[in-house]
């Protein structure tokens, strides 16, 4: 292969680093009006008046709006298929509010300080209410979050709003109880992850104006360009063709930009004042008041034969979904769809459990949604098991773990929202990756323990993982590919790049089908009114979905090439052949460049401009593979952990973009090491966000996250786009378990609860 598999850099990198105007704050229309939010300082509370008189008086201040100004149509901020599995329990503004930092109005004006000033000027009387904090007390708590008639479910998911519950789900295969009966061994554990904030170097940001022709065009930094349009119909119920999103550069997401969080509010300014708008959120509004990773309990139960047989695994799980539900259903069921399936050799499984609401900040997507919260339980405990059947837990996962051209009937059972689909699983590389990630951290040296001094050991762990490859049978993208007079060719996608450099990898298919530089594939995205329809960058879908869409516009493309070659050639199609410079006879000397054949199509015979386009469907998910091996050293006098090595040897199928893979998997490693260590989030009693800030809320630097090694084995998916899979989700996975693992070999403390501080660790010494 000539350009995929090489090691190019970022197609936007060199302007991202020349620090060219890019990002929507930088496009967004220069007299824009500066939009801010008045935010709740009650975590539950009922407005019973807002006198805003005082503010609209304020030189300079173009329009408040409250909830009595704008419709109340009942939505999901969550950027999903259609129908979306999540309930609609949203309002632009609502006479609720449901957390400290939900919306109470939008005030607009010329510049930050008249708008400050404003927002200071609004009065407010609030009636408090009786919040819910604890979401294992949520259900069939008191106090009712969503007591409105209006919220509801687009289809059934376990919806329960008097009750607190915002979905629920249970699903058995075999008989539970009955297998455990035969089970020599049997554990039971509870397992806590915590909310995590996303981080994102560029805060949410959105602009919106009204164009020539009337319409409402939103600039935004979103992962979700054509849900966002079709979001904001629904909210303002007006037309989607009189809508337009626009995603330029993003600096980052990582799930919390796969919803629509500031663009209904500059829409509401825009299409009230008819004047463009803007809005960019502080670091501590994107803290307060727009996703966290949901926060989840697990109760594990395993059972397995004497001789290491794993037989019955049993998840019972609690969400909480905050205030609001975006993504309660289906984060919730991929920590099981995600995980499960990797011990395929069960007699029976069980997953269920519920997804309550409380009066905190909501929680939606963040990378990984599910499948980390899952797989901390389950490797966990899996430790736990091989532990007591005196069996190293390395060679117990390799017993009982799924292999290549197996299945699972999770798999078909379990989707996203949905059920999923059968699937034989036709690359899997797991055993090689626990194998060579064995040997990368020296396992049979070091495992379990090494005594450095009086007061530090050493300890490795490890844990094993799975994602997928977009949403079976769901999830669409779609390429449009151009042929430019000069040989060059434009891509256009709605595939959406948030930095991870997936218009570089989709400009290397395009390359490699066409057998042309990856430098002549000139890539535009995303435009709802220029690009074609994708549903955006979430659930590890775009190099596998979008990028099967663009192989398949671009072997299109080769086909209509040669077609027009062979007629100027005066030859037959079925002689005639493509090289990526030259249309060529295949056993003779006629041929003409493709920069001749272009200019000669668009100037002077037989003119026509050639397009192809493709969509594609993933009729399956393959999933990506990773085995995770943590080295730890604990100080048992501070309770300490200092992370020494991190192994990550994944199974991703061909690499298209190796360095780029490198990156998502790095990343992936340090967002999961951060919230297997350093992330906690904090509350004070009356509900408000403490760790609302980069000074209170710790993420790691590189100085905190000792050695990472990346390695790929060497994998062919037959249905990826040159034999690719999904890499961007998995890298996350491990981190919690693995680290978990390492530092109870290290020094006996099982911690169970996330994030593992000191102060845990030295409870239990």
């Amino acid at each position: 292969m000539k350009e995929v598999t090489r090691k190019i850099p970022k197609k936007d990198a060199l302007g991202l680093l020349l620090g060219k105007p890019v990002y929507t704050d930088d496009l967004s229309p220069k007299d824009a009006l500066v939009v801010k939010i008045l935010r709740s300082p009650h975590a539950f509370a009922k407005i019973k008046s807002i006198d805003t008189s005082k503010a609209e008086k304020i030189d300079g201040i173009e329009c408040v709006l409250t909830y009595k100004d704008l419709p109340r149509i009942p939505i999901t901020r969550a950027g999903q298929g259609y129908p979306e599995p999540s309930p609609h329990d949203w309002y632009i503004l609502d006479e609720y509010v449901r957390y400290v930092g939900d919306e109470v109005a939008i005030v607009a004006g010329k510049d930050e300080k008249v708008v400050e000033k404003a927002l200071s000027e609004i009065k407010v009387e609030y009636e408090i209410l009786e919040p819910v904090f604890d979401f294992e007390k949520a259900e069939n708590h008191p106090s009712v979050i969503h007591p409105e008639k209006e919220t509801h479910p687009m289809f059934e998911i376990g919806f329960d709003a008097k009750k607190n519950i915002a979905a629920s789900y249970e699903m058995e295969i075999g008989n539970v109880e009955e297998e455990l009966k035969k089970c020599d061994v049997i554990i039971n554990e509870r397992f806590y992850t915590q909310a995590q904030a996303h981080v994102a170097f560029e805060p949410h940001t959105a602009a919106s104006y009204i164009d020539m022709h009337g319409r409402l065009v939103i600039i935004s930094s979103t992962q979700v360009p054509f849900h966002v349009r079709r979001i904001i119909a629904e909210a303002f119920n007006i037309p989607i063709k009189d809508i337009r999103v626009v995603k330029p550069r993003i600096g980052g997401g990582f799930g919390g930009k796969q919803a629509i969080h500031g663009e209904p509010f500059v829409a509401a300014v825009t299409l009230k004042t008819g004047k463009p708008a803007k809005i960019v959120y502080s670091r501590q509004e994107v803290f307060e008041a727009t996703y966290t990773r949901h926060p989840m309990r697990y109760d594990i139960t395993l059972g397995a034969t004497k001789d290491g047989k794993l037989k019955v695994i049993d998840m019972k799980g609690l969400s909480d979904t905050g205030a609001y539900g975006e993504h309660a259903l289906t984060t919730f069921m991929v920590a099981g769809s995600k995980t499960l399936p990797m011990y395929n050799k069960v007699d029976a499984v069980r997953f269920s459990g519920k997804v309550v609401y409380t009066n905190k900040v909501p929680a939606g997507a963040y990378r990984g949604y599910g499948a980390i919260q899952g797989n901390f339980a389950l490797e966990s405990a899996i430790d736990i098991l091989a532990e007591k059947l005196n069996m190293d837990p390395a060679e117990f996962r390799k017993k009982n773990m799924i292999r290549e051209g197996e299945t699972s009937p999770i798999f078909k059972i379990m989707g996203e929202g949905r059920e999923g689909v059968d699937m034989i699983v036709r690359s899997c590389k797991l055993n090689e990756c626990v194998e060579e990630g064995m040997k990368l951290i020296n396992w049979k040296e070091k495992f379990p323990r090494k005594k450095i001094s009086e007061t530090k050991f050493r300890g490795i762990g490890m844990a094993i993982a799975m994602q997928g490859s977009g949403i079976a049978n769901i999830d669409m993208g779609s390429a449009i590919l151009k042929l430019n007079d000069d040989g060059s060719f434009n891509l256009l996608v709605g595939a959406t790049d948030l930095g991870t450099g997936s218009d570089t990898i989709l400009a290397q298919i395009a390359a490699e089908v066409l057998q042309v530089p990856t430098e002549n594939i000139i890539v535009y995205s995303s435009d709802t009114d220029l690009t074609p329809f994708d549903v955006g960058a979430y659930a590890s879908s775009t190099t596998y979905v979008s990028g099967n869409a663009v192989k398949r516009a671009a072997e299109k493309m080769k086909r209509m090439i040669i077609r027009e070659g062979a007629l100027k050639l005066g030859l037959d199609e079925s002689k005639v052949d493509f090289d990526g410079k030259y249309i060529l006879e295949k056993d003779g000397s006629k041929k003409v460049d493709l920069k001749e054949l272009a200019t000669v199509l668009y100037y002077t015979e037989n003119q026509k401009q050639l397009i192809a386009d493709a969509s594609y469907v993933g009729e399956e998910s393959p999933p990506p593979f990773m085995a995770g091996f943590a080295e730890v050293e604990v100080d048992i006098e501070t309770g300490k952990v200092k992370l020494i090595n991190y192994v990550a040897v994944v199974d991703c199928g061909v690499t298209i973009n190796p360095n780029l893979a490198r990156i998502q998997v790095e990343g992936g490693l340090v967002q999961g090491i951060g919230m297997t260590l350093f992330e906690d989030v904090k509350y004070s009693p009356s509900g408000k966000l403490l760790t609302n800030n980069l000074m209170q809320y710790k993420i790691p630097s590189r100085k905190d996250i000792g050695n990472i090694i990346v390695k790929f084995v060497e994998s062919y998916e037959p249905t990826g786009p040159f034999g690719a899979k999904s890499v961007a989700e998995i890298g996350i996975d491990t981190p919690p378990a693995a680290i978990a693992n390492a530092i109870y070999n290290a020094v006996g403390v099982r911690i169970t609860s996330l994030p593992i501080t000191p102060e845990k660790i030295l409870s239990k010494l």
